[in-house]
C-alpha cells in the first residue's frame, strides 16, 4: 500500500501528466489540496475527469490529519492531488517524513511548478536567489525586503498570498516594497526598479509584463494567480527576452 503525492500542474486538469492521471485512477482514496494556490477546476470537475471520487481537503485537515492519511496508506492506495509540484510546499515533505517513520511506502509524481514556469520570461533559473512571499497582513513584516536585499544581483521570485478566496495582486507587492523602502531607505527598491509580473502563468491566457515598478503599477489584470519577480543582474539574452514583454 502506498501514499501517492500527485502533482497536477499549474492551472487546470489538462495540465496533469499521463502518469499523474494513471496514478490517481488506481488509488482507492483521493484527496485534493488546493489551499496553496489557485486552480481552475473544482474537486467535482477533477472527479469527473478522473472517474473517481475526490475529496477536497483544507490546510488544517492535511496538516493536523497527516497521521490519519498515512495510516490510511497502510491499508490502501491513497493519493493526494497537489497544485503545481507536490514537494513545493513543506506540508508535503512532512507527509514523506511520516511515511518513512512508519515504514509506509510513498511515491511522488512530479509536475510543472511556478519555480520553473517563471523561466518563460527568459530569466535564467540558475540565477535565482532565495524565494520569498508576501502575506496580506504585512504592515510590520520586512522579511521579503531583506530577502531582496540579500539576493543582490540574483533574481528574486516573490510569491503572493491567497486567503479565503482572496488573491494578492502584483501591484500590492510593488506597493509593499515601495513602502518598506520609504521606511528603510537602503536603496533596495524604487520606482525605477525593473520588475516582471505574471498573470495566469501556465494557462493559454497567460500574460507577462516587464517594466519599472512605476509602470507596472498601472498594469491591470483580473487574471489569477499572479506572481512577481524582481530581476537582478541581466545577461544579454535575458535583456533581449524581457524586451519582448515590455509593458
Amino acid at each position: 500500500m502506498t501514499l501517492h503525492l500527485i502533482s497536477i500542474g499549474l492551472f487546470e486538469k489538462e495540465d496533469m501528466s499521463i502518469r499523474a492521471v494513471e496514478t490517481a485512477k488506481k488509488c482507492d482514496k483521493v484527496y485534493l489540496e488546493v489551499y496553496t494556490n489557485y486552480y481552475k477546476n473544482s474537486a467535482d470537475e477533477i472527479a469527473d475527469f478522473l472517474g473517481k471520487n475526490v475529496k477536497e481537503t483544507t490546510r488544517q485537515e492535511l496538516e493536523n490529519g497527516s497521521k490519519k492519511i498515512v495510516e490510511e496508506a497502510m491499508k490502501m492506495e491513497v493519493g493526494i492531488l497537489v497544485v503545481g509540484d507536490a514537494l513545493s510546499a513543506t506540508t508535503h515533505n512532512v507527509l514523506v517524513l511520516e511515511c518513512i517513520e512508519k515504514g509506509v511506502k510513498y511515491d511522488v509524481v512530479h509536475g510543472s511548478s511556478i519555480f520553473t514556469a517563471v523561466a518563460e520570461s527568459g530569466l535564467s533559473l540558475y540565477k535565482f536567489g532565495n524565494v520569498t512571499s508576501i502575506p496580506f497582513e504585512n504592515e510590520n513584516i520586512e522579511t521579503p525586503y531583506d530577502v531582496l536585499k540579500t539576493n543582490g544581483g540574483m533574481h528574486t521570485l516573490v510569491l503572493l498570498d491567497l486567503k479565503d478566496g482572496r488573491y494578492m495582486e502584483t501591484k500590492d507587492a510593488i506597493k509593499y516594497f515601495l513602502r518598506v523602502e520609504s521606511k528603510r531607505k537602503e536603496n533596495v527598491f524604487n520606482d525605477d526598479r525593473l520588475c516582471v509580473v505574471f498573470f495566469s502563468i501556465g494557462s493559454e491566457e497567460k500574460e507577462i509584463y516587464a517594466g519599472n515598478a512605476e509602470e507596472l503599477l498601472k498594469v491591470e489584470s483580473g487574471k489569477k494567480p499572479q506572481c512577481f519577480v524582481v530581476p537582478g543582474k541581466l545577461n544579454f539574452i535575458e535583456e533581449e527576452f524581457l524586451n519582448n514583454f515590455r509593458a
